[in-house]
């Protein structure tokens, strides 16, 4: 089962990188681990091309009877778990995944309060399409994802969706003495001479950016990586990189939106049908709104969208 997830994993993703990244091993195990399957059928199952990993004739045979059994198997161990959870527990439970976010924190502790006695358990991912297979399979409840635009996820048939903003701006993080980090509103030409950090992991994430920059005419050196490294990068003047407009302050780092808000995200809340998922929603939406206030620039973008996430209660 453990060969037939990788092979799933590395077609899903189409990039040996990024398989590993959502397996939870390195890229040199998985490499091996593809050899061996391979050398054991006497067949690639795989091409190697410059843009990622593509399933050969053979390797779609394989897939076509591999992903049932991984579903399958998939299904059957998130209802175990859940249901040994809740015995564990003595009363009910909450499987939450979400993309990565400043709101979780607030979330949390915000249906703790809400739930009490519901065992809460939380899964953070890069990739939202992950997150929507494991709702869909039943081996969580509920995914907080953001879908960027241009690029929409494809929500399995049978999940409720919610959107708690339809269009979120991805902000730009500059180092505290970049020319731009004094101004109000920064210009993609002002970044035209900047390295930019993207992770491609990130489902949409780097086509994302490479739309918006290729329509303002740029095409600026590109540094693929976790937003962590970003970070660091960021702070010492050697990259730029977007972020979510909830983030900072940092002494460190200037968060400033950019002109036009070219870059954007929806969020969603996809649930499994039949779930009461209005606390959920309440509480997130809550947690949400309490963000941005502590972000003012955003605070004041959606003040001027008249968004009601800029209401105060």
């Amino acid at each position: 089962m453990r060969h037939l997830r990788a092979l799933c994993a590395i077609a899903d993703t189409g990039s040996l990188h990024q398989a590993a990244r959502r397996l939870g091993v390195s890229q040199p195990s998985l490499t091996t681990q593809l050899q061996r399957i391979e050398r054991t059928l006497g067949a690639e199952l795989f091409r190697r091309e410059r843009t990622g990993c593509r399933p050969t004739l053979l390797g779609r045979s394989v897939l076509s009877r591999a992903r049932p059994l991984v579903d399958g198997m998939s299904a059957l161990i998130g209802a175990a778990t859940a249901e040994a959870a809740a015995a564990r527990a003595g009363g009910p439970g909450l499987r939450i995944g979400s993309t990565a976010s400043r709101v979780i924190g607030g979330w949390l502790r915000g249906l703790r309060v809400r739930l009490p006695g519901t065992d809460i358990s939380l899964r953070v991912d890069v990739s939202a399409r992950s997150l929507l297979g494991a709702v869909a399979e039943g081996r969580l409840d509920v995914a907080f994802v953001h879908e960027v635009e241009g690029f929409p996820l494809t929500v399995p048939d049978g999940l409720e969706q919610r959107v708690l903003l339809d269009r979120e701006p991805q902000f730009i993080s500059l180092a505290r003495d970049h020319p731009a980090a004094g101004l109000p509103v920064v210009d993609l030409d002002d970044l035209a001479g900047d390295r930019w950090m993207v992770d491609p992991s990130v489902d949409g994430e780097w086509d994302g950016v490479r739309r918006v920059l290729g329509a303002a005419g740029l095409d600026p050196p590109v540094l693929h990586g976790d937003y962590l490294t970003a970070a660091s990068l960021v702070v010492l003047g050697e990259a730029v990189a977007p972020c979510q407009p909830t983030s900072g302050p940092r002494d460190d780092m200037a968060i400033r939106p950019l002109r036009g808000d070219p870059l954007a995200v929806r969020l969603l809340l996809v649930s499994r049908p039949g779930a009461d998922m209005d606390p959920v929603y309440e509480e997130l939406e809550r947690a949400y709104r309490d963000a941005a206030r502590r972000a003012e620039e955003y605070h004041r973008w959606l003040l001027r969208h008249h968004s009601p996430l800029a209401l105060t209660s």
